[in-house]
């Protein structure tokens, strides 16, 4: 199992370049100047010298106490984890003779999957002699996105692989709350 190398955050005498530009724990530009005057600054205020943007020419570091740096930063990394992690994709599964009824509580569970603020990928296998009849498949397709006009819009349209035939919703802009 490989383990993400994240690269580390230099600070104090671990920062290699002569000239820094350097920003003060008010966010005050304190201009170019050298490591060591930096790090006398730094000293100074009682604070660290943090390297905050290493590929920038001149490197950028900011006076700031390392412990609330390297905090806010984990807490921005977990926050956007969150927040990319939110949207799942939900699928649901038909086959090719499906009654009315069960086909509208499909429907309703597609429905809240999509206000949920899911995606869903709705899936149709045929069976047999069904595979003849494709035509039928996408007749369905079109049914259920009739019925989910109001709070759906498609994302991927209706795609045909083997005895697949699939189809991906997700909610669209103009839904109700």
């Amino acid at each position: 199992m490989k383990i993400a190398h994240q690269p580390q955050t230099r600070l104090n005498h671990a920062i290699r370049a002569n000239e820094l530009r350097v920003i003060d724990e008010d966010g005050n530009q304190l201009g170019v100047l050298s490591r060591t005057e930096a790090l006398q600054k730094a000293e100074l205020a009682g604070l660290d010298l943090v390297e905050i943007s290493p590929n920038a020419t001149p490197p950028v570091a900011k006076i700031i106490d390392w412990g609330k740096y390297n905090y806010q930063k984990t807490k921005q990394i977990q926050k956007q984890k969150k927040v990319a992690k939110s949207v799942d994709l939900k699928q649901i599964r038909l086959g090719m003779r499906i009654g009315d009824n069960d086909l509208d509580i499909k429907i309703n569970k597609t429905r809240k999957f999509l206000e949920a603020g899911h995606k869903v990928k709705v899936m149709l296998l045929y069976r047999g002699r069904e595979n003849a009849h494709k035509e039928l498949g996408f007749a369905l397709f079109d049914r259920i996105t009739e019925k989910l006009q109001d709070v759906a819009s498609i994302d991927q349209p209706a795609q045909l692989s083997g005895r697949n035939l699939t189809i991906t919703y997700r909610r669209s802009s103009n839904a109700k709350n």
